[in-house]
């Protein structure tokens, strides 16, 4: 028995060895990092990098600092308003091949212009785990920031401002993610460029919060899954968001406010909830649907579109209820021969042309809505078609296919539609213009 006793005691020693060695070691680690101030001039920050020793924290005085720099050390680079890490156009400003870099309050230009070898204004490698880039100002670079494969990054509180030159499709994008798992993107401001945030072959990432304004796309998919975007606001772009060939997204509460061709874009988009978004401001095509399948699309408010929803191409299974379709030139443009029904549980959407009844006053049109009838498909078809609507030919059809559903040509039934928009319209204000830099 006591010589048990005394192997235990000998081990809880061991423990307690060890973790008083653990504790002299990181409290060594302490005392040799360092803060360190650092003047201006060029090469003096990359000499300062490799002196370094890892947790150290570089501080930038006022001033520029030229030419590009390659972070070998998990470290801080930090500086204020008035320091600048000018990279003469030349491939990447900053490199970081090492986990755990903080990279804050800082102003990072003139990367390279090569967009085929990436030029960016910081390129993230796949050993940058954990790097965190916060409250920086970008401008003049190919590339604001780009993950190229590490995992957990946070980007987050920066301005970044692209480039207005050569086509907008051969300019760089904001923030370019690619396979960088368990990243979050940020209230970040982008404005200018290709795509505000693109990201590729990737997963468990969040964007959330970010103003994107003046690009092609703003948050922009691709083989993406299992990520949320969240309360991001899109103006003025081609299109808002493209969500394309990922599975179980979630979409929620973000605006697109003015973009041009189309709001939401679902393209072999799947098992994703579509919840809490706004769509308004004279754009083509509020949310496009093609080939997307089993999605949950409720409580979105699609507004002042040309077209509120363009569906097509197969899309099966999808629940769509609980939207609010107000003064869109078409509501339902829906391609396709079958009949699907755009309710659930007896909750169907607000369609503000839907002049119905509801004598029981529950809420809910006595009527279905049906919105794809044969004058809207010869309408789709023959534009010009418009200058017959009043004709008597005209209401005849109408009435033909009220009284005899069997010449209904197949599309979208709502069987529940709703008296009220089920969204309030009041909308928080729009905050944050890049422009002013």
């Amino acid at each position: 028995m006591k010589r048990k006793q005394r192997e235990g005691g000998l081990s809880v020693s061991n423990v307690l060895a060890g973790g008083l060695l653990l504790y002299a070691l990181s409290a060594t680690f302490l005392l040799q990092a360092e803060e360190r101030r650092i003047a201006p001039g060029h090469g003096v920050l990359q000499a300062a990098i490799d002196s370094a020793h890892s947790g150290d924290t570089l501080l930038l005085t006022s001033g520029v600092y030229t030419g590009s720099v390659n972070i070998t050390r998990s470290l801080t680079l930090s500086g204020n308003d008035s320091s600048v890490i000018n990279g003469e156009g030349s491939a990447h400003v900053i490199t970081v091949s090492v986990p755990d870099v903080l990279i804050k309050n800082l102003n990072i230009q003139h990367s390279g212009n090569n967009l085929e070898n990436e030029d960016s204004g910081i390129f993230i490698t796949d050993k940058g785990d954990r790097a965190r880039i916060e409250n920086n100002h970008f401008e003049n670079n190919q590339i604001g920031i780009y993950l190229k494969g590490p995992e957990s990054a946070i980007i987050r509180n920066n301005v970044i401002v692209g480039s207005q030159h050569h086509r907008m499709n051969d300019r760089g994008n904001g923030i370019y993610l690619w396979n960088t798992p368990g990243s979050i993107i940020e209230n970040n401001n982008i404005r200018y460029g290709r795509d505000g945030i693109f990201v590729t072959s990737s997963r468990n990432n969040v964007f959330r919060g970010n103003h994107l304004r003046d690009l092609r796309f703003a948050v922009h998919y691709m083989y993406t899954h299992d990520s949320e975007i969240s309360n991001n606001v899109s103006i003025n772009n081609h299109v808002g968001y493209a969500l394309m060939f990922s599975n179980h997204i979630l979409a929620k509460g973000n605006q697109s406010l003015g973009d041009h061709e189309r709001g939401l874009f679902f393209n072999f988009t799947n098992n994703s909830i579509i919840e809490g978004n706004h769509v308004s401001g004279g754009t083509k095509k509020c949310v496009f649907i093609y080939n997307a399948n089993f999605n949950q699309i409720t409580g979105n408010s699609f507004e002042d579109c040309q077209i509120g929803i363009h569906f097509t191409a197969g899309s099966e299974k999808n629940d769509i209820f609980s939207n609010a379709f107000i003064n869109n030139r078409t509501q339902v443009k829906y391609v396709g021969t079958r009949y699907i029904e755009w309710s659930k549980n007896g909750v169907g959407n607000y369609w503000s042309d839907n002049a119905a009844f509801d004598i029981d006053d529950n809420g809910i049109a006595d009527q279905p809505y049906k919105p794809n009838d044969l004058v809207d498909q010869i309408i789709w078809r023959h534009p010009l078609a418009k200058l017959l609507l009043n004709s008597p030919a005209i209401q005849v059809l109408k009435w033909a296919q009220s009284e005899f559903p069997g010449i209904h040509p197949g599309g979208v039934t709502d069987n529940a539609p709703l008296m009220l928009p089920p969204l309030p319209k009041t909308r928080s204000a729009i905050n944050g213009d890049v422009s002013d830099g």
